[in-house]
């Protein structure tokens, strides 16, 4: 069977959120929830963290986590993710890029997205979307919306409200790309070779580099939401969900305070 790797890149520094990684969800940072998420995963070989930044190997080795200290800048995650492949995970067949600020992500969703890869084999990479129901995020730029065709296949992707409908659909219609990608190894590091593409330039999205080089993106959708956290205000959001979703025994660990011992 093939291998699988999960990759989470992580910076310190953010433009509109300096420090998230480090933000205390509920008695854990946001890093350590997205770590314990991946590492659920059944079909993960490993996942590793990685970074540039010395006060995030720090703390992601507190919790237990493998990290790998990778240079600065790299014009992307997925260059980072690439890197570390490159490097450290060269016989893996499928490398997972998980977003280090999706901290709802569970290992099922990444085993769906893995195992799509490794039963389709049209497939390049995997990737997750959810639907959309508030009428605010179709119109809102920071939120990326997909089409795709009926085979589950990604068309396009933009921060314009797609597809444009001329009636009100009867269901709903929009559906929001998630950025968590899984990659056969090979298009990852090829990936990382194509220069930035025109429509890629135009809409800032780095996956439209994929389709405009024949690369294909199947569409897995998740059976519950995320809240990636982009702003301080995400973050108050999933505070909220993790406050209703936690058991009335289990209290919240600082996180100046070390994981029990098993």
């Amino acid at each position: 069977m093939s291998s699988a790797v999960g990759i989470i890149p992580v910076r310190y520094e953010s433009t509109r959120f300096p420090g998230k990684p480090l933000i205390d969800l509920e008695g854990k940072s946001m890093i350590e929830r997205v770590w314990e998420g991946a590492r659920s995963s059944r079909l993960l070989e490993t996942v590793v963290i990685a970074t540039p930044d010395a006060i995030i190997a720090e703390h992601a080795r507190s919790f237990g986590a493998s990290v790998v200290l990778t240079p600065d800048p790299f014009p992307s995650g997925s260059d980072r993710v690439a890197w570390v492949a490159r490097h450290y995970f060269p016989y893996a067949d499928i490398i997972v890029n998980i977003q280090g600020d999706e901290p709802l992500i569970t290992g099922d969703l990444i085993d769906q997205l893995t195992a799509a890869l490794r039963s389709i084999p049209g497939a390049d990479v995997a990737t997750l979307i959810e639907p959309i129901n508030a009428t605010e995020a179709v119109t809102d730029p920071s939120v990326v919306k997909v089409v795709c065709n009926q085979a589950g296949y990604a068309l396009y992707f933009s921060r314009a409200p797609i597809p444009y409908t001329r009636a009100i659909p009867e269901r709903p219609y929009y559906y929001k790309h998630i950025g968590i990608y899984a990659f056969r190894s090979s298009i990852l590091q090829e990936f990382v070779t194509f220069p930035p593409s025109p429509l890629e330039r135009i809409e800032g999205l780095e996956q439209l580099r994929l389709l405009e080089n024949g690369k294909t993106i199947f569409c897995i959708e998740s059976p519950h939401p995320l809240i990636g956290v982009d702003t301080p205000e995400d973050a108050v959001m999933v505070r909220e969900f993790l406050r209703q979703r936690q058991p009335p025994s289990e209290e919240p660990r600082s996180l100046g305070e070390k994981p029990p011992q098993m």
